[in-house]
């Protein structure tokens, strides 16, 4: 079963996607996601003028000899653009062979080790009022589990809160987790951390004293604290029983989770940023994480995280996959379907897609009860639309950056 036609498709019908289409000579398809949010061209480029010329005339059966010779034939390793990259190519192998076989990917990957996928929602707001009606609204939704994001007195917009994103998407959907901004350049937001810790846990005191002590509850510091401010408040959200913490502190300074780790029993989620297992080694070792929060579109695809995530699963770590609009619904699906078939599965981030999204990529998911399902068609189960796709070119686009009250440029 060889490949005879590589194509990288850009779209943009609420952001940005980048989507490997591959064909085989005997006409079955695959699809992979090689968005990587607000640096999309840059994967366009390795996938166009690097990968795809080798993929062409490769048997299509053989998924982990491609993944290896891809990964080590560049000689150049990791990094956000590689691994992108190397993900459109594996999850689209993956795609073919479940539709060769007749099965849906899971299938592949060992079968289901459960019936749906327990997932959580983003509310967010800029008060206790706005707050309440987002996680009311989640709730309605069928979430049983919600993070909770809040605008903090004095900072005009941070990262996470709806109502104080520019970013619409071209169209009327809500955006908790801002993709790139469409625009020549970023956009500048403010940042203080002292505020901050001040003001977090009194909101969740709020949200446990208005909705109860059963909602699993999560939250998002996005890497700007330092490891003592991390440490500080994760002790203080203690009270507040939170299903976790996620990148409390930029995680490249992976010794910084020890720290952590010392002064708090709030669990801790690290990885959206990472690419490769070698990120993830030590602080899975060492158990200074619970839940491990690759992508499969930044990991490499479903062969790497698999093996990403069978590591962690000896030391009691579980999944906790990166599922917001960074991530395509050929990505999402990918997610779903590892997610499904892994023993150690914790929680899917699930944002939903706009709806000019949904009309470009044909999905066949279920969202019931609280819980994802990839669905039971063979591959992926999901189908580009390529008229709908034409109508949407590429939009340049960039993530936000936070300055602070003096000027110095911080983490987002």
């Amino acid at each position: 079963m060889i490949i005879d036609k590589a194509e990288v498709i850009v779209t943009s019908p609420n952001r940005n996607f980048v989507t490997l289409k591959l064909t085989t000579d005997d006409g079955l398809t695959g699809l992979g996601d090689a968005t990587l949010n607000g640096r999309e061209l840059a994967v366009v480029a390795y996938l166009t003028e690097h990968v795809v010329p080798l993929l062409l005339g490769r048997d299509a059966h053989r998924i982990e000899d491609t993944w290896q010779f891809l990964y080590r034939s560049a000689y150049w390793r990791r990094g956000p653009v590689t691994m992108a990259a190397i993900a459109a190519v594996d999850m689209a192998l993956w795609d073919i062979k479940g539709k060769a076989a007749g099965m849906p990917v899971y299938q592949l990957l060992g079968g289901a080790s459960r019936n749906g996928l327990l997932a959580y929602g983003h509310a967010s707001g800029t008060d206790l009022p706005s707050l309440f009606d987002s996680v009311r609204d989640h709730l309605e939704q069928g979430f049983k589990a919600i993070r909770i994001q809040t605008a903090v007195p004095g900072l005009k917009a941070i990262y996470g809160i709806a109502a104080q994103s520019s970013f619409t998407g071209g169209g009327e959907e809500r955006y908790d987790h801002e993709p790139a901004r469409r625009g020549a350049k970023p956009v500048e937001e403010d940042w203080e951390t002292r505020p901050y810790l001040l003001h977090l846990p009194k909101v969740f005191e709020a949200v446990r004293n208005e909705f109860g002590p059963e909602i699993p509850l999560l939250h998002d510091g996005h890497h700007r604290m330092t490891p003592i401010q991390a440490a500080k408040l994760g002790k203080a959200l203690e009270p507040y029983d939170l299903f976790w913490l996620e990148d409390c502190t930029p995680a490249e300074n992976q010794e910084a989770l020890r720290l952590v780790r010392q002064h708090t029993t709030t669990p801790l989620a690290i990885g959206e940023i990472f690419n490769t297992v070698w990120d993830f080694k030590d602080i899975i070792r060492e158990q200074l994480i619970d839940y491990v929060r690759g992508a499969v579109t930044h990991m490499g695809g479903i062969t790497a995280l698999k093996k990403t995530l069978d590591y962690a699963a000896l030391y009691q770590i579980k999944s906790g996959m990166h599922g917001p609009t960074d991530i395509s619904p050929v990505g999402m699906a990918a997610a779903m379907h590892l997610g499904l078939a892994i023993h150690n599965f914790g929680i899917q981030e699930y944002m939903k897609h706009g709806t000019r999204t949904n009309e470009v990529f044909q999905q066949s998911f279920t969202w019931q009860d609280g819980l994802l399902h990839p669905g039971d068609q063979p591959g992926l189960g999901v189908e580009l639309d390529l008229d709908e796709a034409g109508k949407y070119p590429y939009e340049q686009a960039y993530l936000p950056y936070n300055r602070l009250s003096d000027g110095t440029v911080h983490d987002w």
